[in-house]
């Protein structure tokens, strides 16, 4: 990430997270359906957050963590639409905002066979 892809500003590394909601705009790990992204939606309180999510492939997941400023650091666990065994892990994010003002998560995760993805999820803002 660049200088030039993100804003960075005080507010937005400050910002509590409790009750905003995010959906999935891009992943190295999968394709991400525009018509139906994974959805997040965060909790916080004195910067522990927790939360779930569900989307284009997961049925159904929930994680817990830590915000500090602009960083979150969460473990997660998470079922696919296929049925097939529950995946677990650990997750950095770094909170930026993009040029309308939303709040973007740029987020790396390890997927089990070892190999670094990162994902992006941006705000859902209502229309004004």
């Amino acid at each position: 990430m660049t200088g030039s892809d993100h804003q960075t500003t005080p507010a937005a590394l400050d910002i509590d997270l409790d009750r905003r909601v995010f959906d999935m705009v891009s992943s190295t790990a999968s394709i991400v359906d525009a018509d139906a992204p994974t959805r997040f939606v965060y909790r916080e309180e004195d910067g522990v957050l927790w939360g779930e999510y569900v989307g284009d492939t997961v049925a159904v997941g929930r994680f817990c963590g830590v915000r500090r400023h602009g960083r979150i650091d969460i473990s997660f666990v998470h079922r696919g639409h296929d049925g097939g065994e529950a995946t677990t892990g650990n997750a950095s994010s770094i909170i930026t905002r993009d040029e309308d003002g939303a709040l973007l998560l740029t987020e790396e995760f390890r997927t089990p066979d070892g190999v670094l993805h990162t994902s992006v999820c941006r705000e859902v803002v209502a229309p004004a």
